[in-house]
């Protein structure tokens, strides 16, 4: 039924046990599915190959799936919502192995900002010809 796993081992495909995480987390192939050519793993391997690797998506190697049919899965799971499905449990199972409750109980946000001048104080200066703030450019008078 799937075309057996004959692509290379990279270093973001998952291991099995990373792989029994994440199987209930991705939705499985429909049943009145005419065919399927991949299995899942394959597609999530794909998809890590291009997030870690940052290639682009038609750069993927051509021993994973084609890269359309990969992109397509990225695509649909993400407006499912199925990646914000996995963060949020991934999250939760490393809060746990932490000692915290899966579920954060508080945040911090800092909204504050402040100029900055890669000069400051007395040696910044303006330059009129220029009409920008900053160091001067010009030699210091004897």
């Amino acid at each position: 039924m799937f075309k057996t796993r004959l692509y290379r081992a990279y270093p973001s495909n998952l291991t099995d046990e990373q792989w029994k995480l994440l199987e209930p987390l991705i939705p499985a192939i429909k049943p009145d599915a005419a065919f399927s050519l991949h299995e899942r793993r394959t597609i999530v391997d794909a998809i890590l190959y291009v997030l870690r690797s940052g290639c682009p998506w038609r750069s993927l190697p051509h021993d994973f799936p084609a890269w359309q049919t990969v992109y397509h899965y990225f695509r649909l799971w993400r407006q499912q919502g199925v990646w914000t499905q996995v963060l949020d449990a991934l999250r939760g199972q490393m809060r746990t192995q932490q000692g915290h409750d899966p579920q954060p109980s508080a945040a911090v946000i800092d909204s504050q900002s402040i100029k900055t001048s890669a000069v400051r104080g007395s040696n910044k200066g303006y330059d009129a010809g220029k009409k920008n703030l900053g160091a001067q450019t010009s030699r210091p008078r004897r």
